[in-house]
């Protein structure tokens, strides 16, 4: 195993003091936990939002946090919840008494410990709501989860709910815009090679140079099928048809979309991926009104991608064109201007 890396143990831990010390005119530490929040949190009259989870998926989640976006960020060990008692310090950190809004991904660890995080933080005083992200429609159950998984559909939820709270919506209004998110995106993707955990030093799984994994999970769960290697043009059709068989668009319906790479695949395949998945799209006569590519839900350093559709409409549009300020993901207008 060779990676830039000190204590395979306390990688997390250094990687988070490089990141704050990097983005310290954004991100500040919550405390002495690992969590992260916006520098000038509690944003006076507004609704905060924070979520969190293993890390290994940077920038999700902590990249994430600033104005447009998240309050706080709570890392957990790699591929692994964090527990509840930052999760409730970064909720105390960033209300401002407006409430809290939990952006929680499908996980059992995570839907456990965030679970009883909102329940210690409304003994404190904080008013929480929480919303669940399950976007994967590769499998129904997983090694991780009861229910689909929570994957790169997150980052959109995170947008589109984020810029409901900065225009001064309140809690339950946001929960409800994350919810329809939730509702209207799908997400599928695909494994080219795995990823090591440091502290285990060892591939995560096994993939022959000519055989990729379709339906893959963000921490290496086993997907749909294990196949012989294809080009992008199959893969975007094995991995959009179930997408849209699941999301009923409809011709003439605009999405936008979203290619995202493990980290691992150079940003020209991501493109080129997202060309293949455009030219079936046209055929289908669906309108691809947004789109965004990158890295930005990853898997440590695995190669592949995943391909998320969300089903527009005017306000989620309109709250996807409002302006975002974070360390991971800045947009002044429409098309990222």
């Amino acid at each position: 195993m060779k990676k830039l890396i000190n204590d395979p143990h306390n990688v997390v831990a250094e990687s988070i003091a490089g990141f704050l010390r990097a983005e310290s005119g954004r991100v500040a530490r919550v405390g002495d936990t690992l969590a992260v929040r916006r520098v000038d949190a509690p944003v006076q009259g507004k609704v905060a939002l924070l979520s969190g989870g293993g890390s290994g998926h940077e920038p999700l989640h902590a990249g994430f946090v600033g104005r447009g976006m998240l309050d706080a960020a709570v890392p957990g060990p790699v591929f692994t919840s964090p527990t509840p008692d930052p999760i409730v310090a970064a909720a105390q950190s960033v209300d401002s008494g407006r409430g809290v809004l939990f952006i929680v991904k499908n996980y059992t660890g995570d839907v456990l410990n965030f679970e009883t995080a909102a329940e210690l933080a409304e003994l404190e005083g904080v008013t929480v709501e929480s919303v669940l992200v399950d976007d994967d429609v590769a499998v129904r159950d997983s090694l991780y989860t009861a229910g689909r998984r929570g994957v790169a559909g997150t980052l959109l939820v995170e947008k589109i709910a984020g810029a409901a709270a900065e225009r001064g919506d309140d809690l339950e209004a946001v929960a409800s815009v994350a919810r329809t998110v939730v509702s209207r995106v799908r997400s599928m993707g695909v494994a080219l090679s795995a990823c090591t955990v440091p502290h285990a030093g060892v591939p995560s799984f096994d993939l022959a140079d000519d055989e990729i994994e379709i339906g893959i999970g963000i921490h290496g769960e086993p997907g749909r099928a294990r196949i012989p290697a294809e080009d992008a043009d199959h893969i975007a059709a094995r991995l959009l048809a179930p997408i849209l068989e699941d999301l009923e668009v409809a011709k003439g319906e605009r999405v936008l979309v979203l290619v995202n790479g493990m980290v691992g695949t150079p940003l020209s395949e991501l493109h080129l991926l997202f060309g293949s998945v455009a030219a079936l799209l046209d055929e289908r006569g669906i309108i691809i009104d947004r789109s965004l590519v990158g890295n930005y839900v990853t898997a440590l350093e695995m190669q592949g991608a995943s391909v998320t559709i969300l089903h527009l409409d005017p306000e989620l549009t309109e709250l996807w064109d409002a302006p975002v300020d974070t360390p991971a993901l800045v947009r002044r207008g429409p098309h990222g201007e």
